[in-house]
């Protein structure tokens, strides 16, 4: 008895990172289907998404009795299981493609999420309190966080500037640029002037890759499209 291939799903949440789980799955040709969930008014994931994960982020993925979380995990994950050679760096990238691969999340993202979190907590603080409160997070965000961010900005261009087209080098993004694209685009968009010409080309690169374009309606970017 034949038996059929278990189905590839991405758990896709609205304007969140598993964007980059689709472009991989795009650049790949790998068959998958999407189960949509929207984030609520509070801009929290729905509850729904703890019945694939307990923790209800995304993105995940299911196949068969597999599941898979964390977009490191899930990209390396894919790669491994369908990329059949592809999105795989030349020897000479391999540092940078696993550095860059850890550093999106370890090192970027968690300085562009706590820019975002200080932007909104005045709007949802009570009515009185905002001024104080706006106050308090916009010193948070100029003293501790737009500095760190600029060294970042500053990092990311020099390495571009030595890399060539992609992180890892080479002609075809790896798995670095696939994680890279979340915090790349969130940094245009909070610093459009200071991100470099190389920074700005890299971003304009993936978002010319048709694989990529064959998924960006899905975002629902909460930064909205990087503007240049």
């Amino acid at each position: 008895m034949h038996l059929e291939p278990p189905k590839l799903v991405v758990h896709h949440l609205n304007a969140s990172r598993s964007l980059r789980i689709l472009w991989l799955l795009e650049e790949l040709d790998v068959p998958y289907e999407i189960k949509n969930y929207q984030r609520g008014a509070d801009l929290l994931a729905p509850n729904e998404l703890r019945q694939v994960h307990p923790l209800g982020k995304s993105p995940v993925i299911t196949y068969g009795d597999i599941t898979v979380a964390e977009s490191g995990a899930v990209v390396e994950y894919i790669i491994r299981t369908f990329g059949n050679g592809k999105a795989r760096p030349s020897a000479s990238g391999e540092v940078d493609d696993l550095y860059f691969s850890h550093y999106a999340e370890g090192s970027l993202m968690p300085l562009v999420v706590n820019k975002f979190v200080f932007g909104i907590v005045p709007g949802r603080a009570p009515f009185l309190l905002r001024p104080l409160v706006r106050n308090v997070m916009n010193m948070l965000v100029s003293q501790m966080v737009d500095p760190r961010l600029k060294e970042h900005i500053r990092l990311i261009e020099g390495h571009l500037e030595k890399s060539g087209d992609w992180f890892a080098g080479g002609d075809d993004p790896t798995s670095a640029d696939f994680m890279m694209v979340f915090g790349v685009e969130a940094l245009v968009h909070f610093f459009p002037n200071l991100v470099g010409p190389k920074t700005k080309a890299w971003v304009e690169r993936v978002h010319d890759r048709p694989a990529y374009k064959r998924v960006s309606h899905l975002d629902g970017n909460v930064l909205g499209r990087a503007k240049m």
